[in-house]
């Protein structure tokens, strides 16, 4: 990996783990595959959420935000940050739910982190400033090597770098949280928070899906590239409170495969699909198949093919008057 920022994937157990690793206790995220304020609910508590949306890479910045309203003075009593790293979003994303919430476990690091940048004006961007401090540097390296940790790996490693156009497909993550009886849109691409109205943490599933609806009308009905996930309780304490056996077992082992899934992750299979196929052709060479094997695929493949276009004109008979 670089040295600087890997991209991430929007992922339930790559986040969980993420802030895991970072020390932060009683905290999961829950993928939403709909905008449902009942199934939100079913969560409780519920920190924030974070989205994830294709960036709108020739758009202009103006000086009102898209919905919702500019708290400038905002800035000065909530955590917020400017992103001045690439491919921090993620991590900025997540760090802009939990630092909001003064009732979450934090643990030592991130909370000696949160208390060394409420000290930083925005504009400098929290993780740029964890630079100008040797005192904290190190915090710097764990915070973007847990973030590295759970990118995937990927041994094509393209050096050139050019400016992005409209053509690219780029991604980006922001936070929506309530804070101080209101409903924050936390992004870091942009000049402060985003105010959204009044919200209490209980109204919070009811009032943050007209928010994303209207985010997603902003795209084409056939941009379906999105992806929200809920920042939640561990699941287990409340079920263990109720005694829901069943629904801790579940947990146990939805984590059981998290942990499975980000290992693999972290690992480069060209190596083993290079030495499969280097083993397959070794073995049709030894019993001399070699070329009856590839005429049988090609074969195979003509076949496929030839089912294809019958298929086809298939379909053109039954439409034809």
């Amino acid at each position: 990996m670089s040295g600087g920022w890997n991209t991430i994937e929007s992922d339930a157990g790559v986040f969980t783990y993420l802030v895991d690793n970072l020390g932060v206790k009683n905290v999961q995220f829950e993928e939403m595959i709909a905008l449902d304020a009942d199934y939100l609910k079913q969560q409780s508590p519920v920190y924030g959420v974070i989205f994830l949306f294709k960036y709108p890479v020739g758009q202009k910045r103006t000086d009102q935000a898209v919905d919702g309203q500019y708290d400038f003075a905002a800035s000065e009593n909530i955590f917020f940050a400017n992103q001045t790293i690439q491919n921090a979003c993620a991590t900025q994303a997540i760090l802009s739910v939990l630092l909001n919430h003064g009732d979450l476990d934090l643990g030592d690091q991130l909370r000696e982190f949160k208390e060394f940048t409420q000290a930083f004006p925005a504009e400098v961007g929290t993780l740029v400033a964890l630079c100008l401090c040797d005192g904290i540097n190190w915090f710097l390296e764990l915070i973007r090597g847990v973030h590295n940790s759970f990118a995937r790996s990927n041994p094509f490693i393209d050096e050139g770098t050019r400016a992005a156009t409209e053509d690219d497909d780029l991604y980006h993550f922001i936070a929506y949280t309530p804070i101080n009886g209101t409903l924050y849109e936390i992004d870091g691409l942009q000049p402060c928070p985003i105010s959204h109205g009044k919200c209490t943490e209980e109204e919070f599933p009811e009032k943050i899906i007209p928010v994303l609806q209207r985010r997603i009308e902003r795209y084409p009905a056939t941009e379906i590239r999105f992806n929200l996930l809920a920042v939640v309780q561990d699941l287990r304490i409340r079920a263990a409170e109720i005694g829901d056996v069943e629904t801790v077992a579940r947990e146990d082992e939805k984590r059981k495969m998290w942990i499975w899934e980000n290992e693999l992750r972290r690992h480069n299979f060209v190596g083993f699909a290079h030495e499969v196929l280097k083993r397959a052709v070794a073995s049709k060479l030894g019993d001399g198949k070699y070329d009856e094997w590839i005429n049988e695929a090609k074969q195979k493949a003509r076949d496929r093919t030839d089912e294809r276009r019958r298929a086809r004109g298939q379909k053109e008979d039954i439409a034809s008057p």
